[in-house]
């Protein structure tokens, strides 16, 4: 087994076009272009996508290899998954090949494979360099061809780097380094995923609501924090997706997920100083300014040099804890403690902070004030009440979203009466149960 770490751009051509003089003044060594054809596997159920496994068999210069991957972690387009990979004579599958205990207990593996066909396949070119920065060798791979599934096709235009030798926080400094030329943009959606997706005939991809997070059972407050940043950073991904691929409603959902990212910071911030994260709030601060602007171009802002450097120092800042240097041992023992009561303090001040704001009857002008305050706050109690039953929770929370939607659509007639609703909810976290 191999643990594959990597970050995966989506380059446009003009990218492209400037990599290989840009790797040529780095110390690199290059491999020739290599033709590569990947075939994927699935049941007609689905069996491996339920397992959060991805089968295919690689082909290149007359050799094969067949490569399972297993369930991992995505954090901004940081990618972590167990790979495991044979060598095969010829391009036909043989699962008792891989270790029988990456298989779930009892799974019949003959029955698997005979159910297994072919799905899609991914045909393509393949440049790569291997990279020496600071103390780390990183393979740097341009991939330029296309998925197809039966008569369906996508483009793709893709440079990954992936850890050969040495730590994470070099490959997010090669990847800055590489970033500054622009053209280039986290990619949310791995050569497999699309793949599946046009397997299913490439149905219309639709903007969700923002959901609930949910934090593990007994988890702690830094172990929240961790994964209330990578849960906003993975609606950020997914809706950017939709914003470059056409849908114009997707960039308030982008901007949602990018204030989710701040607001998680405002939740911690009495338990990381704010000097932990000044480059981090600065750029947030820069980003949420541009989406806010009703003509923001997808294209434009998504492939430029500000956009990725953000991500790029939020992934790093999440990958290497960079808060630990400033916490003392007082705080650290607060992160290290349980979330739920944390959580349960936090929604009693989030409350408080709207009954403050609403509490009394508004002005029209009183209403519009208050209404970026009212959507910050929205946001935190989706980050902070998952520890309860979503048949208590959503009627608050519809409550105020009832009052936001008062506010934008100037339903001035509704205001006051939506207003004093959402002030005289009940607490859920105060007389409901937990899940």
């Amino acid at each position: 087994m191999t643990l594959e770490i990597e970050l995966k751009f989506i380059a446009s051509p003009a990218a492209i076009a400037e990599l290989p003089s840009l790797l040529a003044s780095l110390t690199s060594v290059h491999s020739a272009p290599q033709k590569l054809t990947n075939i994927y596997y699935e049941t007609a159920n689905n069996t491996l996508r339920s397992m959060d496994m991805g089968l295919r068999i690689r082909g290149f210069d007359d050799q094969y290899e067949m490569t399972i991957k297993t369930a991992g972690t995505v954090v901004a387009g940081l990618h972590q998954r167990p790979e495991y990979n044979v060598a095969l004579k010829k391009p036909e599958l043989n699962l008792s090949l891989f270790p029988a205990d990456i298989w779930p207990e009892g799974l019949d593996v003959n029955a698997l494979q005979a159910e297994l066909n072919p799905l899609f396949r991914t045909d393509f070119v393949r440049e790569k360099w291997v990279v020496t920065h600071n103390k780390s060798e990183i393979e740097i791979g341009l991939d330029q061809g296309e998925v197809v599934a039966g008569e369906l096709s996508e483009s793709l235009a893709e440079i990954e780097l992936e850890i050969k030798q040495g730590n994470t926080a070099d490959l997010l400094e090669l990847a800055a380094i590489i970033g500054k030329q622009g053209g280039l943009r986290l990619g949310g959606l791995s050569k497999a995923a699309r793949g599946y997706h046009l397997a299913k005939g490439n149905p219309a991809r639709e903007v969700q609501p923002f959901p609930i997070y949910s934090a593990a059972a007994k988890a702690s407050v830094e172990q929240v924090l961790s994964g209330m940043m990578s849960f906003a950073l993975a609606q950020w991904q997914s809706n950017e997706e939709l914003w470059v691929r056409g849908d114009k409603t997707a960039r308030l959902a982008v901007l949602q997920a990018v204030e989710a990212v701040r607001q998680t910071l405002v939740i911690f911030g009495g338990l990381i100083p704010r000097k932990a994260s000044t480059e981090l709030r600065a750029q947030l601060t820069e980003l949420v300014g541009q989406l806010e602007q009703k003509g923001a171009d997808a294209e434009l802002l998504c492939y430029s040099v500000g956009y990725l450097q953000c991500k790029l120092v939020l992934t790093s800042w999440l990958a290497n804890q960079a808060w630990k240097p400033f916490v003392d041992a007082k705080s650290q023992t607060k992160l290290d403690s349980s979330f739920k009561r944390f959580a349960d303090i936090m929604l009693g001040r989030t409350a408080a902070d709207l009954k403050e704001a609403f509490g009394s009857s508004l002005t029209e002008a009183g209403f519009s004030d208050q209404l970026a305050r009212l959507k910050r706050q929205i946001i935190a109690f989706h980050l902070l009440a998952g520890a309860y039953p979503e048949h208590d929770v959503k009627p608050y929370i519809n409550g105020w979203l009832e009052l936001q939607q008062a506010i934008v659509q100037q339903q001035h007639a509704w205001e006051d009466s939506a207003r004093q609703h959402a002030v005289m909810q009940d607490a859920f976290w105060l007389n409901g149960q937990p899940r």
